[in-house]
């Protein structure tokens, strides 16, 4: 379980095809207090620790969530967004994030709005009726809350703000037209979608 604040910025040195995809993520994490098995979100993706050294971790990507989650986030020198796992007695400062995608969002835009970016994102149409105005999301694994929500033919329409400091210590800031997010909806409409449809 994560919250989906974001407390460091991975480098991927290395990707290394061995049934499953190894990749090893330098990072500025004290790695000391990371024990072997651990989780850690990835841009949003719950990996195990599986190996590790004084400033890296090693991560296997199944094909799985390989077939899941945008191709370039796990090739070489890709910046992924971390957070470690959320242990009892932590502030709670974005929402509960299960670290697992529902799907992939295509930017549609990236403005600038005050000192803030608004982003508009296209979500496949299977994840609209998750979204609500001023619920929560997930986008790359960093907690948002969703502005606007517009349903069109098969897909939906939303707008977040990545304020400057979001901006500056996550990769959101980085964000541009065409590029593509991993989406995790709030588990709660999850769960009470899920209980709708049992009626």
């Amino acid at each position: 379980m994560f919250t989906g604040i974001i407390t460091d910025i991975g480098t991927v040195r290395s990707a290394e095809e061995r049934g499953d995809l190894r990749l090893t993520i330098d990072c500025a994490y004290d790695l000391a207090g990371v024990d072997l098995g651990s989780s850690i979100a990835c841009s949003g993706v719950c990996l195990t620790v599986v190996d590790k050294g004084q400033d890296w971790f090693a991560v296997d990507v199944s094909a799985e969530t390989r077939s899941r989650t945008p191709a370039g986030m796990w090739q070489q020198g890709a910046n992924l967004n971390l957070e470690r796992a959320l242990r009892v007695g932590d502030e709670l400062g974005g929402h509960f994030v299960t670290g697992h995608v529902d799907g992939i969002g295509d930017v549609t835009s990236a403005t600038p709005e005050g000192g803030s970016i608004r982003l508009t994102i296209r979500a496949p149409g299977e994840i609209g009726p998750y979204l609500a105005e001023k619920g929560s999301i997930a986008l790359d694994g960093v907690s948002l809350t969703v502005n606007d929500v517009a349903d069109g033919n098969a897909v939906t329409e939303f707008g977040v703000n990545v304020i400057p400091h979001t901006a500056a210590h996550t990769t959101l800031g980085q964000l541009k037209a065409g590029d593509q997010v991993n989406l995790e909806i709030d588990v709660l409409a999850r769960y009470l979608k899920r209980m709708a449809a049992s009626q």
